[in-house]
């Protein structure tokens, strides 16, 4: 695509009249026009994905003395769960080649990586955050998924559930991440694993996940808040 041809996703939700400040979301909590939004953004979602999202290219990062360590506030569903580390176990699953059912052991042993990117609430607060732990797409390659996987399903400790498109999943910045800041994971920030990425909004970024499971089609539960009315992609 042309350079002057290119137009992002928030502006095209602009012209089309989906600006998703003014019409998706009224904060973490509640949405609005729940009904409305289930009937347009779905489509707009799975028909345009492709097109404004470019999945492979990296979101510029920033530097470390721009992290802002107070600036995350804790959100939760219902309840911080009381996980085990030495048993717990991360279940990659679904229509995959290679199930997978690792403990924080295996995944700290494979190569890791970190990220200085920003976490972007519809509550309307952001935080500049160093997040460190493995790129989702070494886990998904180690699974051996089948081709005709175009989404993903997180599952998480507290009951928690989102889906991603795929592309999204396996973007380079995506990570399953057990460090902050340089440090361990906080329980309260979804220890032992959590998603960060650049490319979705806080809600998509499941924390305490158990379980990811690769399938070529969405069920009718798309997610906790995406089945109350927010928007499903949820792309920046």
């Amino acid at each position: 695509m042309k350079p002057n041809l290119y137009i992002t996703r928030r502006k095209l939700l602009q012209v089309s009249g989906l600006s998703s400040i003014s019409l998706l979301l009224g904060g973490c909590g509640t949405p609005l026009f729940e009904d409305l939004v289930g009937t347009l953004s779905e489509p707009l979602n799975q028909n345009l994905q492709s097109l404004l999202l470019k999945p492979q290219t990296p979101v510029p990062e920033f530097s470390p003395n721009e992290i802002e360590p107070e600036a995350l506030i804790v959100n939760t569903y219902r309840f911080t769960p009381v996980i085990n580390q030495e048993k717990f176990r991360l279940i990659i699953d679904g229509e995959v080649e290679n199930p997978l059912s690792l403990s924080m052991e295996d995944i700290k042993n494979l190569p890791s990586t970190s990220t200085i990117i920003r976490h972007v609430c519809v509550e309307g607060w952001a935080a500049i955050v160093q997040w460190g732990g493995i790129r989702l797409r070494e886990l998904v390659a180690l699974a051996q998924p089948k081709q005709s996987v175009k989404y993903a399903y997180f599952k998480s400790a507290d009951g928690y559930y989102s889906s991603w498109d795929i592309a999204s999943a396996l973007h380079p910045q995506t990570l399953l991440a057990y460090e902050k800041n340089g440090e361990s994971l906080p329980v309260d920030n979804g220890a032992p694993l959590r998603l960060a990425s650049p490319i979705k909004l806080g809600y998509k970024q499941s924390k305490w996940v158990t379980r990811v499971t690769l399938v070529s089609q969405l069920s009718r539960f798309q997610g906790y808040w995406e089945d109350q009315g927010y928007e499903w992609f949820a792309g920046l």
